[in-house]
C-alpha cells in the first residue's frame, strides 16, 4: 500500500543530506542533532495535509492551486510561481550531474586519462583540452544518460522499484557504517550526543552556527518541490482512485478516512527512512571530521567527505563512499526529472499551451519532459559548471516558494477539506506551528541565498 513516500524519501536524501548536514556535523559536532531531528518531522504535518486534499478532491498540486481564486493568466499565477521555481531548480540538477561525474571521477580516474589519450592520439586535442579541464564530462555524460534509460517507461511502478532499491541500499550502507563507528579510532560520543538532544550546547549568540544551522533546517527534509511532488506520486499509487468521487455518503467518507490512514503511515514510515539517513550522515561528520577539524567545502568537499570512510575503515572504503555519494545525487535527479515531467504536463495544459486531458495524450507528454529535464540538466553544467552558483540559484527558489506552499496547505484544511476529514486540534497546532517555522526559516534562507550569489557574481 505504500510507496509514494519512499519515492519521496529518494528525491529528499540528496545534496543537503550529504553536503550540508555532513559538513554542520563536521564544524559544529552534535551541537545541533536536535534540530536535524526536528526539521525532518515537523514539515511532514504540511506534506500531509496536501496528501489529504489531493486524496479526498484528486486534484493534484497544480490542480488545486488552480482552482484558487486570485489573478490568472491561462493559470493562476501560483501555477506560473511553481514554473519559475522549477525552471531554477534544474540548475541545482545541473549541479548535480556535474557533481557525480567529480564523484565518479575520483573513484575511477583512469577513465578520463585513457580517453584523453584516445582524444590526443586521433588529433582532438580541442576536445582534449576541455577534458583536461573538466575529467568529470564523461560521468556527467553517463549519469545523464543513465536516468534517461531508466525514464525510458515513465511509468510509476517502475520509478517505485528502482527507488526502493537505491534508497535501501545507501541507507543500509550510511547506517552500517555509523554502527561501526565504536570499533574504529573515531567512536561515537554518547555524552555529546545526550547534549545535542537536549540541545544543551546550543546558544544563540554563536552566529556563525546558527546561521549554517538555520540553512540545513531549510534543506533537510521535505522541501518545497517534496511538497509539490507528493500528491501526485500518492495519486499516481491509486489512493484518489480507491476513494472515489465524493458523494456525501458515509461510504465515502470511509474509504476516504482509510486510504488517508494508509498515506499517513506511507508519510511517517518515509520520515523515519529520511531521517535515519539524515541521522546517520550528521553522525559520520561529527564523529570522524569534527575531531580532526576537518571542514568539507570548496573543490576539496567531496576529497574530505570521503575521509569519513577512508580514516574510520581504511582507504578501501573510497571508492565505496564516492559511488555512493554518486548513487545519492544521481537518484535525486532520477525522481526530480520524473516528477517535474509530471508538473510540467499539467503546467501546460492548464495554461493552455496543450491538450492533455486524455489519459494517453497525458502519459506521451509526460514521456517527452522526462527524457527532456536529465537533457537539459546537463546542458545547464555544461553552460554554467559552477555547482555552488547552480545550487545556490535553486536553493532561493525554493526558500522563496516553501511559505506559498505551505500557507496553501493551510488553507486548504479549513476552506477545502471535508469537515468528516477533519484532523484534530493537535495536529492543527503542529500544522501552524510548521507553517511559521518554516516561513521564518525560509525568508533567512531568501536573504542569504542572494547575498551568497552576490558574493559569488563579485
Amino acid at each position: 500500500m505504500i510507496g509514494p513516500g519512499i519515492i519521496l524519501a529518494g528525491t529528499i536524501v540528496g545534496s543537503g543530506e550529504l553536503l550540508l548536514t555532513t559538513g554542520l556535523g563536521a564544524t559544529e559536532g552534535f551541537k545541533f542533532l536536535w534540530l536535524i531531528l526536528f526539521s525532518c518531522v515537523i514539515k511532514v504535518f504540511v506534506q500531509i495535509e496536501l496528501g489529504r486534499y489531493a486524496i479526498s478532491s484528486g486534484k493534484p498540486t497544480l490542480g488545486a492551486l488552480n482552482s484558487l481564486k486570485g489573478p490568472r493568466f491561462g493559470a493562476h499565477i501560483l501555477v506560473w510561481w511553481w514554473l519559475f521555481m522549477m525552471l531554477a531548480t534544474i540548475f541545482q540538477l545541473g549541479a548535480m550531474t556535474g557533481t557525480v561525474g567529480q564523484s565518479l571521477n575520483l573513484a575511477f580516474p583512469s577513465i578520463s586519462r585513457s580517453l584523453h589519450d584516445g582524444l590526443v592520439g586521433i588529433d582532438w586535442s580541442w576536445l582534449a583540452r576541455k577534458l583536461d579541464q573538466s575529467p568529470e564530462l564523461p560521468w556527467a555524460f553517463v549519469t545523464c544518460g543513465t536516468a534517461i534509460l531508466l525514464l525510458w517507461s515513465g511509468s510509476y511502478k517502475r520509478i517505485e522499484i528502482v527507488t526502493t532499491a537505491i534508497v535501501v541500499s545507501i541507507t543500509l550502507l550510511t547506517v552500517t557504517a555509523a554502527s561501526l563507528l565504536p570499533f574504529t579510532a573515531f567512536p561515537i560520543r554518547w555524552s555529546e550526543v545526550g547534549r545535542g538532544l537536549t540541545g544543551a550546547d546550543f546558544k544563540f549568540s554563536d552566529t556563525a552556527a546558527l546561521a549554517a544551522a538555520f540553512g540545513v533546517f531549510g534543506i533537510t527534509g521535505v522541501g518545497a518541490t517534496e511538497l509539490f511532488y507528493y500528491p501526485y506520486w500518492c495519486l499516481e499509487k491509486g489512493y484518489a482512485r480507491y476513494v472515489g468521487v465524493n458523494d456525501g455518503s458515509q461510504d465515502w467518507e470511509r474509504r476516504a478516512k482509510g486510504w488517508i490512514r494508509v498515506m499517513y503511515l506511507d508519510a511517517w514510515t518515509s520520515m523515519i527512512v529520511f531521517t535515519i539517513s539524515t541521522v546517520a550522515f550528521y553522525f559520520m561528520g561529527a564523529c570522524v571530521l569534527n575531531p580532526q577539524g576537518l571542514d568539507p567545502k570548496g573543490t576539496d568537499m567531496i576529497h574530505t567527505l570521503s575521509r569519513m570512510f577512508v580514516d574510520s575503515f581504511g582507504n578501501w572504503t573510497r571508492v565505496v563512499f564516492l559511488v555512493g555519494a554518486g548513487a545519492v545525487l544521481f537518484k535525486t535527479l532520477y525522481l526530480s526529472s520524473a516528477a517535474n515531467a509530471r508538473l510540467f504536463t499539467d503546467f501546460l495544459s492548464l495554461a493552455g499551451f496543450v491538450h492533455a486531458e486524455q489519459a494517453n495524450q497525458r502519459a506521451a507528454w509526460i514521456h517527452r519532459f522526462s527524457l527532456f529535464f536529465p537533457i537539459l540538466a546537463i546542458v545547464l553544467f555544461l553552460i554554467f559548471s559552477n555547482p555552488k552558483a547552480m545550487t545556490i540559484v535553486g536553493g532561493f527558489a525554493q526558500a522563496a516558494t516553501l511559505p506559498m506552499i505551505a500557507m496553501t496547505a493551510l488553507y486548504f484544511r479549513y476552506h477545502r477539506i471535508d469537515r468528516r476529514l477533519a484532523p484534530s486540534f493537535l495536529w492543527d497546532v503542529m500544522l501552524w506551528l510548521a507553517v511559521i517555522l518554516i516561513s521564518v526559516v525560509a525568508t533567512y534562507a531568501v536573504v542569504k541565498s542572494t547575498i551568497d550569489f552576490t558574493q559569488l557574481l563579485r
